[in-house]
């Protein structure tokens, strides 16, 4: 969405296309259904109709989407396999969440699994691991924040990954929105949608 950087985003540019798309129509039907944070990459899912938006919005309330993301962290998991549960506050002035006891206020259940793929010796950042992260809850920057606190930093992370948080600079998180699968609407069939991580630095030492 459009925000105070001013920056091109991704719901600008699909209203852009559906406008080139449907030329005859005055402002075609476009709906955001979920986010990505803006340094991550990966598949999302837009609604071309208010009956799509519905549908898939009651299978976001109910849990039944289905999101699966690539993500490389620092360090090494202990076990191939995890579950992590922790409890968020958001803190909206500074857009930055942190993992609180369960009876804070306003804290939030936050869940997720995740399964080690592979790990690398890197000679700048040391042990680097490919993990498959699937997310149960949607709260803000949940993976990043859980992650970080199991010890295991999303690489590229200025905000939650403290190698990183002096780097000034701009950096892609490793984190990618890797599978996404829905009920069709209409036809009521599971469909899944698939996009791998671009060619680039850290997820190129992979094989993703």
């Amino acid at each position: 969405q459009k925000d105070k950087t001013g920056d091109l985003d991704i719901f600008t540019m699909v209203s852009d296309y559906m406008n080139l798309k449907y030329p005859n129509i005055k402002k075609p039907y476009i709906a955001l259904l979920h986010r990505l944070d803006r340094p991550v990459g990966g598949v999302m899912i837009f609604s071309k109709t208010k009956y799509a938006s519905s549908s898939i919005n009651k299978q976001i309330q109910d849990r039944k989407l289905q999101k699966t993301y690539l993500a490389i962290v620092c360090g090494k998991p202990e076990k191939s396999t995890g579950f992590l549960v922790d409890y968020l506050v958001k803190n909206q002035r500074k857009n930055y969440s942190s993992v609180v006891s369960s009876n804070t206020k306003n804290a939030k259940e936050a869940k997720l699994e995740y399964q080690l793929i592979d790990s690398v010796e890197n000679e700048e950042h040391g042990i680097l691991s490919l993990i498959k992260v699937n997310l149960l809850t949607g709260r803000h920057h949940q993976i990043r924040v859980q992650l970080s606190h199991a010890n295991l930093p999303l690489w590229g992370d200025n905000k939650y990954n403290k190698h990183f948080i002096s780097n000034k600079k701009w950096t892609q998180i490793a984190l990618w929105a890797y599978r996404l699968s829905i009920t069709h609407p209409k036809t009521k069939k599971q469909i899944t949608f698939v996009s791998k991580p671009e060619d680039r630095y850290p997820f190129n030492i992979f094989d993703v």
